[in-house]
């Protein structure tokens, strides 16, 4: 067959299938029970909540409806002007159709399923009667919490992932075992010296209560949707922490740099003194705070335990007080409240509260902010600065 021949034939099978739908939309203004997106949540494994990207299948293959041809005649023309052989191929073969998405949607979704029409992390959800993909906000953020967890036992240890026991690692076997991170020497430790039969021990956080209600996401997820930063990110703080995943059309405006200096106390060594004050910061700095939420430093410190007879247990982290009144005064002159853990005082961390982990800033705006501390100088000349950016949107 010619150029020609095939161009004409081309022509004649457009023509037809244009007559056909013209026929078919005829048909179905009289024969037509009317969808609506409340009704597949109300009946079907509709993923609400889940994380989408333009150009995303809303659902999967597994997941896409079909409805009686005879009674949503209306859709099939939609497969036809989609070229969607294998709707059509489906819909002649098996007398159902494939759901029109976009007519039980109010945006975010094209015909044949696919997210549409926005930019960054959008998420799928009921609105009213309607099926919708909303774009995400200038801010989106979760809380982590404990997902992948290991349970000492008698015989060694069992994996959870949420609640659903995945495996069980004998003792013999856990110095060999692969665990996420390079965990493995730090699970070693914890059985053989810090914990007892019914210890846990996290091996990776998950993301919940997401500030726009989209689902929960696993370690897995986080990855896939936010990438590795914010993955390491939510690893590296405490559970409960908040986590910033999304920002965007926002300006970043400096607070006043307040500074502190470390100054010499012999009595309990100013090296290490020096290096307290140097891992507070470490600990604090380019800590992000979700607006409305309380956020700590990082989880895993070096802080050096100093001898001192007036502290519980003899031994406190001394150093890290005059990085502590720095984040104070920076937090005090932002309008927050003063840092759970910390005092007005010179000596400004309580001794039961350990410096990162348990101090916790609340930041009142409602936009993010992020602390950044650092030092100049070494031994009792240390110098310690804090300030406060804020992500104020546009």
């Amino acid at each position: 067959m010619g150029n020609e021949d095939w161009r004409n034939s081309s022509i004649k099978i457009v023509l037809i299938l244009f007559c056909v739908c013209i026929l078919i939309l005829s048909f179905s203004f009289l024969n037509h029970d009317k969808i609506t997106g409340k009704e597949l949540v109300d009946n079907s494994d509709i993923p609400i909540g889940k994380t989408v990207f333009a150009g995303d299948v809303v659902l999967s293959e597994d997941e896409i409806i079909s409805v009686p041809l005879i009674s949503h005649m209306n859709y099939l023309p939609q497969q036809i002007f989609d070229l969607n052989l294998r709707g059509i191929i489906i819909s002649l073969s098996t007398g159902t159709v494939p759901l029109d998405l976009k007519s039980v949607s109010s945006g975010g979704i094209s015909s044949t399923g696919h997210a549409t029409g926005f930019e960054g992390p959008g998420y799928l959800t009921l609105e009213g009667e309607n099926l919708v993909v909303k774009p995400p906000s200038n801010f989106v953020w979760g809380y982590s919490s404990p997902y992948k967890v290991l349970s000492k036992t008698e015989e060694g240890v069992d994996v959870y992932e949420g609640e659903n026991k995945v495996e069980s690692i004998s003792e013999n076997d856990i110095k060999n075992h692969e665990f996420p991170n390079n965990e493995t020497k730090k699970v070693v430790n914890w059985y053989n010296y810090d914990s007892e039969v019914g210890s846990n021990f996290t091996l990776e956080k998950g993301l919940y209560n997401f500030s726009d209600n989209r689902s929960d996401m696993s370690p897995d997820e986080i990855k896939k949707y936010f990438g590795e930063e914010v993955y390491n990110y939510t690893e590296n703080y405490p559970s409960s922490n908040s986590v910033v995943v999304y920002m965007t059309n926002y300006t970043e405006n400096d607070s006043q740099i307040f500074t502190s200096y470390l100054g010499s106390f012999p009595q309990y060594g100013d090296e290490g003194r020096a290096h307290n004050a140097n891992e507070f910061c470490k600990g604090w700095n380019n800590t992000i705070i979700a607006p409305e939420s309380y956020g700590s430093g990082k989880e895993e410190t070096g802080f050096a335990s100093l001898s001192d007879h007036d502290a519980p247990g003899g031994m406190a982290a001394h150093g890290s007080c005059p990085p502590a009144r720095a984040l104070r005064d920076a937090s005090l002159n932002e309008g927050f409240d003063l840092p759970t853990g910390l005092k007005m005082d010179s000596e400004a961390v309580m001794f039961e509260y350990r410096p990162c982990e348990d101090v916790k800033v609340l930041n009142n705006h409602d936009y993010p902010i992020k602390i950044v501390m650092w030092t100049e100088g070494s031994g009792a000349g240390t110098v310690i600065h804090s300030k406060i950016v804020k992500y104020e949107p546009n």
